[in-house]
């Protein structure tokens, strides 16, 4: 499923034209960013949590040449399903 499938199902279950369907997933997805790069944790209750986590830098090798490079600290998503979402998936 790619986003425009998301909006054309949020359009037909919420009776909205496809439009405002993308303005609305466009608000939940940007509020979703902010609050993670605010370092908060974005918790839809049945669904799954998002939370930020620091990856530490590090060494690793160029696998072509076999020279060992940095790897620079970043920071990543996490997400963990929520109950409700893990039983519907079983």
């Amino acid at each position: 499923m790619n986003k425009q499938d998301l909006v054309t199902i949020v359009a037909e279950s919420g009776e909205l034209s496809k439009a405002k369907a993308g303005e609305v997933l466009d608000a939940v997805f940007d509020a979703i960013s902010q609050s993670l790069k605010n370092k908060q944790e974005v918790r839809l209750v049945g669904f799954g949590t998002f939370s930020t986590s620091r990856r530490k830098a590090g060494k690793g090798r160029n696998p072509r040449t076999g020279e060992e490079i940095e790897i620079a600290a970043t920071t990543t998503v996490r997400f963990k399903a929520g109950k409700a979402l893990r039983d519907d998936l079983n």
